[in-house]
């Protein structure tokens, strides 16, 4: 008897506690996050683009997630960004997580037909551990099935939570997350369209928790050396493809007309036409710098060890100081990273060493 009634005091003393450290968990504040909303297909409806508080007004269980701040960036389609915007965006990305230590995260709306350049763009100019998420919709809102809704209140869940402080910037689509340097768009239509490849994903949105597989092995956000205040304009950067019987006209136009340096979308591990080849050289010599990449969609470009003749000239362009491997980068992704390269420094040697460690 005397057991019996020690049993149920403890049992009673054990149920009293409980309850108050739920009621506790009931008080603690939400994390705070702030949705940037830029427009896209989330936000494309047939009676008018919806702004970032509408947005919101779609999802009505975030409260049970995170308190929600809202900010109007811009409401266009992500095709029609410009590069003076990707510098005003980061910069204001930094200036609020500046200002606000209290901030757990950014979510950031945006197209998806240029989602993964500007995820990336800002993978390598926020200087921040805490999340910065990019959502974005496929179907627009009057669409059946419309994504947006499920893709926002996962996006604020990542960002909210702490795990994933320190990843880089993240991409969450279809339950997925992704880093931005490896994730790109697979198909036009699907839901399921981004993926990272032989990478696979970084983790996932349960419906009771946010799971991580794995973290990003190249350098990332604040640990870059890329400073987005000091950067008036993003140098011109132009890719041309290489494909059966191309050409090296478009190479020597968009020498003649501008383009800063050059990403070369090559077949295979590194192949170009002998017209290209021969306009590669003509542009190497001139001393503009080539990143070569792969069309295919997977693998590296190999690195080549830099060689040089008598008369100080490569004997070919391929052993040139200014090629530079684009390693297991996208074309797309290639030239984001070229452009914030020449925005510090012309030195080839300085370029191919950003593209060893980004």
């Amino acid at each position: 008897m005397r057991l019996s009634v020690r049993f149920f005091v403890a049992a009673g003393l054990y149920l009293i506690a409980a309850n108050e450290c739920f009621a506790g968990e009931q008080l603690v504040d939400p994390p705070v996050v702030r949705l940037i909303a830029t427009g896209g297909t989330i936000a494309n409806h047939p009676n008018g683009r919806l702004t970032a508080d509408e947005l919101v007004a779609l999802v009505p269980s975030l409260s049970r997630f995170v308190s929600v701040e809202t900010e109007q960036f811009t409401n266009i389609s992500s095709s029609a960004l410009s590069l003076d915007q990707w510098l005003e965006l980061s910069n204001r990305l930094n200036i609020i997580l500046d200002e606000r230590p209290d901030l757990n995260g950014i979510v950031l709306t945006t197209g998806t037909d240029t989602l993964e350049e500007t995820a990336y763009f800002l993978n390598l100019t926020v200087k921040t551990d805490r999340p910065v998420v990019v959502v974005g919709a496929m179907r627009t809102p009057d669409e059946v099935g419309y994504d947006g809704s499920a893709n926002l209140l996962d996006g604020f869940r990542v960002a909210a939570a702490s795990a994933s402080r320190g990843r880089g910037v993240l991409v969450v689509l279809n339950e997925q997350i992704h880093g931005a340097r490896d994730v790109t768009k697979t198909h036009a239509q699907r839901l399921d369209t981004f993926d990272s490849g032989l990478y696979g994903p970084m983790g996932s949105v349960e419906s009771d928790r946010i799971v991580y597989y794995r973290r990003p092995m190249r350098r990332h956000t604040r640990r870059t050396e890329f400073d987005p205040s000091t950067i008036d304009r993003l140098p011109r950067v132009d890719i041309v493809m290489s494909y059966l019987g191309a050409t090296g006209n478009l190479i020597t136009a968009a020498h003649q007309n501008g383009a800063e340096g050059l990403v070369i979308a090559a077949a295979g591990a590194g192949s170009t036409t002998p017209s290209q080849s021969d306009a590669l050289q003509k542009v190497i010599d001139a001393g503009l710098t080539v990143v070569i990449t792969t069309r295919t969609g997977a693998g590296r470009i190999p690195a080549r060890r830099s060689l040089t003749n008598s008369a100080g000239n490569s004997p070919s362009w391929r052993y040139a100081n200014n090629r530079v491997s684009g390693n297991d980068l996208s074309p797309i992704k290639a030239r984001v990273l070229l452009m914030l390269a020449l925005s510090k420094t012309l030195d080839s040697m300085e370029i191919r060493r950003m593209f060893s460690v980004y």
